[in-house]
């Protein structure tokens, strides 16, 4: 029968992980649809900003309460899951708490109650969450655009973190009975001071025989182990996607001040040529620069954003700060930063679908802009830079919302009229507003 036990983990642990492989290898593949860019320069200082922010959470503490939970909630989930190793031996080899063997049981013991506090602090904060989220009224939490799956994936994220720590203590529970009960195979390891204030004494109430105990402890080992592997492959499917994906996000994040925006080198070269009375234009033809000319100006789809944006996409964790400091939102215009995000990914995961039925992209005819992202929200943006400065893993839908308006005026002239009007008084007076270039400096008279 142990055997059979055997045989079966092996055979979910296989599953689960072959799934959770290629999953991740699809949304590489989607990532790697976008155009490349360099950003492998100040390593040191790219190292830095993903441990300080993404492991370290430092931009999380901007809101205190919300960043505290958050920690309790990640640090905790992730060093309980180091228990995974453990659960992995004794799964294939049917041995029982492994880890005592290494450590050495006061070790052992110090790990085991650590975990237990950690997994206190990990229901705390899922369920002070989930009120917060539900009933508490958060308006960046209850927007319209949230309605439905965001919403219902979000709830159910924090039920299965719930259900994993009931589980954990459970397990718990029954193993620290059947030790005192010096049962067979159960030897005094391990120290579980939240389960043994809690969740034994409610046990031992009903007074359960060492059978109902023993299948207890299994059902709870074997509900968390599959309830990893679950939670594991969810992941693809939901925002909390961003577990894994905030560390390259950091990593690959646009380390220029807030603000600067990129130019274009064919353009540059352009300007550069008309404002030198020098330069031969030929020359600079039979060099090459019309290679360097891109087949498009900006951004209409998928295809044409980089991969970091494409990446960061994928890595959205649909909080919300972005939104709530964003100027046009608050003022009642359309523009969500969150919603860029969100319909960026919806755009690339409709495309990798596209792939997966036909081998390769065959055009369906729709676009990122337009059939995803409106002109009203594009040009709705004050490109203030608010929602960059607010994202807790250094997220930048304003430069996807730059790409497109760039795609709008340079492909299609479909700028506003007040644009228009602007970029012409520019162009004539090289200034803004439409006077003679003589008086510029009058307002200095003044």
């Amino acid at each position: 029968m142990q055997y059979i036990d055997n045989i079966i983990f092996l055979i979910l642990l296989v599953a689960g992980f072959g799934l959770f492989a290629k999953s991740l290898q699809k949304i590489y593949r989607n990532i790697r649809l976008g155009r490349k860019i360099n950003r492998s320069d100040n390593k040191p200082e790219r190292w830095e900003t993903m441990a300080r922010v993404a492991m370290g959470q430092s931009k999380m503490t901007a809101r205190p309460v919300a960043g505290i939970l958050h920690l309790f909630v990640y640090v905790g989930f992730v060093i309980i899951n180091i228990e995974l190793i453990e659960i992995i031996v004794d799964g294939i080899f049917g041995t029982h708490r492994f880890l005592a063997t290494i450590f050495g049981h006061t070790f052992y013991g110090f790990f085991t109650a650590t975990l237990e506090v950690l997994a206190l602090l990990v229901v705390i904060g899922v369920v002070v969450f989930f009120i917060r989220r539900n009933f508490y009224g958060v308006k960046r939490l209850t927007m319209k655009e949230l309605f439905g799956w965001p919403k219902n994936d979000a709830n159910w994220i924090l039920i299965i973190e719930f259900a994993l720590m009931m589980a954990f203590f459970k397990m718990n529970a029954s193993d620290l009975i059947l030790q005192t009960r010096g049962v067979e195979g159960f030897h005094h390891l391990g120290s579980f001071p939240i389960s043994e204030m809690i969740f034994v004494p409610f046990l031992e109430i009903f007074s359960f025989d060492n059978g109902f105990l023993i299948f207890t402890e299994k059902a709870a080992w074997w509900f968390h182990f599959v309830g990893i592997l679950f939670f594991m492959n969810y992941l693809y499917y939901s925002k909390h996607l961003h577990i894994i994906l905030a560390f390259p996000s950091t990593w690959f994040a646009n380390l220029e001040k807030k603000g600067k925006f990129n130019n274009l080198d064919s353009v540059t070269k352009e300007i550069k040529l008309m404002m030198d009375p020098n330069a031969d234009p030929y020359a600079a033809l039979a060099e090459g620069s019309e290679a360097d000319v891109p087949s498009k100006f900006g951004a209409e789809d998928i295809f044409d954003l980089n991969q970091v944006q494409l990446l960061n996409a994928y890595s959205c964790t649909e909080c919300g700060r972005c939104t709530s400091v964003c100027p046009a939102n608050i003022t009642g215009k359309k523009l969500s930063p969150r919603l860029i995000l969100m319909k960026t990914r919806d755009r690339l995961e409709e495309v990798g679908r596209n792939i997966d039925k036909n081998g390769s992209f065959v055009d369906d005819g729709k676009k990122l802009l337009n059939d995803y992202v409106t002109k009203e929200e594009l040009w709705a943006c004050t490109t203030c830079n608010a929602c960059t400065e607010a994202c807790p893993i250094l997220l930048d839908p304003l430069s996807i919302i730059f790409e497109m308006r760039r795609f709008l005026v340079m492909e299609q002239s479909a700028a506003p009229q007040e644009l228009n009007l602007m970029m012409t008084n520019v162009e004539n007076n090289a200034a803004p507003w439409q006077y003679n270039q003589a008086d510029r400096l009058n307002w200095a008279n003044d």
